[in-house]
């Protein structure tokens, strides 16, 4: 008997028809997955937690991003922010990661800050567990006071007692206060217990505090572009992984460190601000609505009328994807414990 030997010709054909065959699986596979989420979003809403208070920066980018998400979603649902505060958003957390139904219907954004806080014994969560959509901007958060403060430059926040404005031992402007006074020596009193940034903002405004730290640079040019425009506060140092275009003249806080053990802090402290604004819902949700949200938030955050309505608000608009979300907590959960015990003592009191 004879056996069969596909000619070269053959040969080509078969591998055509085996890729043909494979596209249509993986096609079909994408199709009987979007279907499965469009007839589970289809007719029903989300939920948008959003960790803080009306007004807050926080607050207008979970809102904006809100009114663009549901129309690249299957099934087109509505999307309800909710704001759900207390202890700089850490009550948020807690109930995205351990409470909130895991099925795709509730998504949040919260302190990014709170990334950091398993690693500095301030959480019980697992931050690489959440299921990350993405971030919306890469920030520059600064140490601000207001013009009636006689602190106002680096050296003065040094050598002057200035009280600063936080919220709660998780949250952004508590961290910075404290990390300025226990790694700097600035001579920092942190007044804490306020709601949100909006609060910190009027006890300014009246005199209460001097100032505050660990404050989004593009939440001050949304919400008080009069503050800028009119000389009313003194930036005095500002924190992020490059400086801003409109502090050209302010000290960036990996300028003013002196040794290394303050290098090594101050690049996990970075980490949060490279996620700026971000995104997740809660761990374990089905693969296909997982896929879903990424991909509604992602063309969300890229639609131009999203970017243009970011930049009419003075908001800092970046895409920053899932997949670098993930790959920068997988490095910040390779810190060596030694740097992660001195950081925590730095941002404790």
């Amino acid at each position: 008997m004879t056996s069969f030997r596909p000619t070269t010709g053959q040969k080509g054909r078969v591998r055509v028809v085996a890729l043909i065959t494979i596209a249509v699986l993986l096609s079909a596979r994408a199709s009987a997955a979007q279907s499965t989420a469009e007839n589970f979003y289809k007719g029903h809403s989300i939920s948008m937690i959003i960790g803080f208070g009306v007004g807050g920066g926080y607050d207008i980018y979970g809102r904006l991003i809100s009114r663009f998400m549901g129309k690249y979603l299957p099934g087109n649902p509505g999307i309800i922010p909710q704001n759900m505060t207390g202890a700089g958003s850490l009550r948020a957390v807690n109930y995205l990661y351990s409470v909130a139904p895991k099925d795709g219907s509730v998504i949040g954004t919260f302190s990014r800050t709170l990334v950091l806080a398993p690693l500095l014994n301030a959480a019980d969560f697992d931050s690489r567990k959440f299921t990350w959509l993405g971030s919306v901007a890469q920030d520059v958060v600064v140490c601000f006071t207001s013009h009636a403060s006689p602190i106002r430059t680096w050296p003065d926040f040094l050598s002057t007692p200035s009280s600063l404005g936080g919220e709660g031992a998780t949250a952004e402007p508590d961290i910075y206060a404290l990390f300025m006074k226990n790694v700097f020596g600035a001579k920092v009193k942190l007044v804490s217990g306020y709601r949100g940034t909006n609060d910190i903002f009027l006890a300014i405004e009246r005199g209460e505090l001097d100032g505050a730290c660990g404050i989004s640079w593009g939440t001050i040019a949304s919400l008080h572009p009069d503050w800028i425009r009119d000389k009313k506060i003194n930036v005095i140092v500002q924190t992020g992984l490059r400086k801003h275009p409109d502090l050209a003249d302010v000290p960036i806080l990996t300028e003013v460190m002196s040794n290394q053990e303050q290098q090594q802090m101050i690049k996990l402290i970075l980490t949060p601000l490279a996620m700026s604004r971000p995104f997740a819902a809660p761990p374990d949700i089905p693969t296909d609505r997982k896929k879903a949200l990424i991909s509604a938030f992602e063309k969300a955050a890229s639609d131009p009328q999203f970017k243009r309505e970011g930049e009419q608000m003075k908001l800092d608009v970046d895409l920053v994807p899932a997949g670098a979300i993930e790959k920068m907590l997988a490095e910040a959960y390779a810190t060596p414990q030694a740097t992660l015990a001195k950081t925590a003592n730095a941002i404790s009191r």
